[in-house]
């Protein structure tokens, strides 16, 4: 596959030399890590739109909603663009509009105006983050060189959700909630330039035509059913306002796998689900997004309030996770070369289950190290140990011309997870506080939510044991 990649790319490198592989790797975590802050770093900003922008509840929720339902919905259509127009194309494509979206939302001066730009700015992040780990994946050879490169963009990935409350803590109480979109804006053009400069154009083949009719129902049944997703804190689940977009959710995405078994150049080659790694990891890669997701969102709803907490010192609370996800990420690599992924992935989630039990024991007085520092150090270094060994494994089976795709359905798997987990688990903390807004009723909520959290991720770590492959029992494709 490494020799297959270089290929593709060498008459491309010819114009002009190579550029190094960590400049390569930096740039393409520099977008995933804008992707993924922007999904939490508006959280701390809408109690400040409310007034604002004078939003309502509704209109709150649709803020953070647009930019994931357009993530979620076009994220294999992205991935499927790089693979056939070009990775470095998409790359800057996608970067460009997230960028212009970031700015048009900093400065709307009507709430539609935010919603419009939030939406944009989804559909450039699904453009987008396909191409950063494919990208990293092209551009370094198959072995202990990629599982490193890989680490780094899981561990720059995580640290950017990690650092979203953090980042919007200080903007929002230094400057303004504006500064939680324009700060995207100097950060998007600097990649953008560097990207422009270093980054070496590959694709899988000339091959140019598009699955557009694949491409449709896929993105419409993915955004019917994260819009769906979104409308089950507010309405639950047996509102028809919740089941109607579901159940034409799952219809369309069965119609697309129907028309894709049939298309002569599908986007999305059901072989590719016939693999082991892929189909393996990306449904562990969901679950654990369904969990892990949930975290980062209740363990800062409990610091604010219940523990009292600012928004900045809930941050700073987190910042030692946002390092222990780092170091998960790094460790990952070199625990592979000896106990290989399907272990080193059993493990993580096991750390990360450890940590989810102990904070389910939380307190509505509880002590900093106890309720907050260390489990959720333990929760977080647990994923990044889990999240490098999926991607690689999700992403190793694929033939060069699938690879954009397979990153594509790796960013699908993790986003829908952590949406349907959010989802289920807001709705389980409403259900245990009904509507009473005491710090105890409220730790009672949040503790029952790390305690599903920690059933989920013990039937992951059963399920990565027995379907994941083990090294070298998987034939190469």
């Amino acid at each position: 596959m490494a020799h297959m990649l270089e290929t593709t790319d060498t008459g491309r490198m010819s114009a002009r030399s190579a550029p190094p592989l960590w400049l390569v790797v930096a740039l393409a975590c520099a977008g995933q890590f804008l992707v993924v802050l922007d999904i939490s770093v508006v959280n701390v900003a809408l109690p400040s739109l409310r007034g604002g922008l004078a939003l309502g509840e509704q209109g709150l929720q649709w803020v953070v909603n647009a930019y994931a339902i357009a993530f979620a919905g076009f994220m294999l259509l992205g991935g499927r663009a790089g693979d056939l127009f070009g990775r470095k194309r998409m790359f800057l494509v996608g970067l460009g509009l997230f960028t212009l979206a970031s700015l048009a939302g900093g400065l709307a001066q009507e709430g539609w105006q935010l919603l419009l730009a939030r939406a944009v700015q989804g559909l450039g992040a699904a453009v987008l983050a396909p191409s950063t780990l494919t990208i990293v994946t092209s551009a370094v050879p198959e072995g202990p060189a990629r599982a490193r490169a890989i680490a780094t963009w899981t561990a720059v990935g995580a640290g950017g959700g990690a650092a979203g409350g953090f980042v919007g803590g200080v903007l929002v109480e230094t400057l303004s909630w504006r500064w939680v979109l324009l700060i995207n804006v100097p950060v998007g053009a600097l990649v953008l330039a560097g990207a422009a400069r270093w980054l070496v154009e590959s694709r899988a083949g000339e091959r140019r035509r598009l699955d557009l009719p694949g491409a449709v129902l896929v993105t419409a049944g993915l955004a019917t059913l994260a819009y769906g997703i979104s409308q089950t804190e507010a309405e639950g689940w047996t509102a028809a306002a919740t089941l109607v977009p579901l159940c034409a959710g799952l219809a369309l995405v069965a119609l697309f796998l129907l028309v894709e078994a049939r298309a002569k150049a599908p986007l999305m080659p059901l072989g590719l689900l016939r693999l082991r790694s892929v189909a393996s990891a990306n449904a562990a890669m969901f679950l654990s997004g369904s969990a892990m997701f949930c975290m980062w969102f209740f363990m800062t709803l409990y610091a604010q309030n219940v523990l009292g907490y600012t928004p900045l010192e809930a941050g700073l609370a987190l910042v030692p996770s946002s390092l222990a996800v780092v170091l998960g990420s790094k460790l990952a690599p070199r625990l592979m070369r000896s106990a290989g992924p399907r272990a080193v992935a059993v493990l993580g989630t096991l750390v990360a289950l450890a940590g989810f039990v102990w904070q389910s024991t939380m307190t509505a007085d509880g002590a900093y190290a106890t309720a907050v520092l260390f489990p959720g150090v333990l929760m977080m270094l647990g994923a990044g140990l889990a999240g490098t060994p999926l991607a690689a494994l999700a992403t190793s089976g694929a033939a060069p011309q699938e690879a954009g795709l397979v990153s594509g359905l790796v960013n699908t798997s993790r986003t829908m997870g952590g949406s349907l987990g959010l989802a289920v688990m807001s709705t389980i903390a409403a259900a245990r506080t009904a509507d009473v807004r005491t710090p105890q009723a409220l730790t009672e909520g949040y503790a029952l939510v790390f305690r599903t959290g920690a059933v989920v991720l013990a039937f992951g770590a059963v399920l990565m044991w027995v379907w994941l492959p083990r090294p070298a029992a998987e034939p190469r494709r």
